[in-house]
């Protein structure tokens, strides 16, 4: 009997220290936050730095959200791209706030699931979105080969009309 008990008090312990963690895990997105305006922010800072934008539409509930921010932070040469390359913002869409005025004129992303990512030009123009579900490997996590092609194929260099002319 108080084996047992001793079992269900290290249980009850463990569950409550993960719990603990979790909820103070930093959020990834701002339910809150005004999604045209985190927009409008990404595009100006794009534009200073010659980067494009990446938008990441989730939310808070999604752990592919992040297993894909742990994911490039855990791969430097993956954390590096994403940094030289790209403004990233977080978009959220949750029960709190699904920002459909926005995801409507980004022609409704989240038809592909979550996290969706789609990349834009400093002119707010959409050049394209991605499926979070081509970059996976497995149930489990992202390939790394298929995220920094995605990444290297939608930087600022590889749209760079110069790198194509005859020399």
């Amino acid at each position: 009997m108080i084996k047992t008990n001793k079992i269900l008090i290290s249980i009850t312990a463990l569950m409550f220290s993960v719990n603990v963690l979790f909820a103070q895990r930093e959020k990834l997105y701002n339910p809150d936050a005004d999604a045209v305006v985190q927009f409008s922010e990404a595009l100006s800072k794009a534009a200073t730095e010659k980067k494009h934008v990446l938008v990441q539409v989730g939310g808070n509930w999604c752990k592919w959200c992040y297993r894909f921010q742990d994911f490039i932070k855990n791969n430097p040469e993956l954390d590096s791209l994403m940094n030289a390359d790209f403004v990233t913002v977080h978009i959220n869409y949750s029960k709190e706030n699904k920002n459909l005025p926005l995801l409507e004129t980004f022609s409704y992303p989240q038809r592909f699931g979550f996290p969706v990512f789609l990349i834009f030009n400093i002119n707010g123009e959409r050049i394209h979105t991605q499926s979070s579900w081509f970059l996976e490997d497995g149930k489990e996590s992202y390939d790394v080969e298929k995220v920094k092609a995605f990444l290297k194929d939608w930087n600022t260099s590889a749209l760079n009309p110069e790198n194509y002319k005859d020399k």
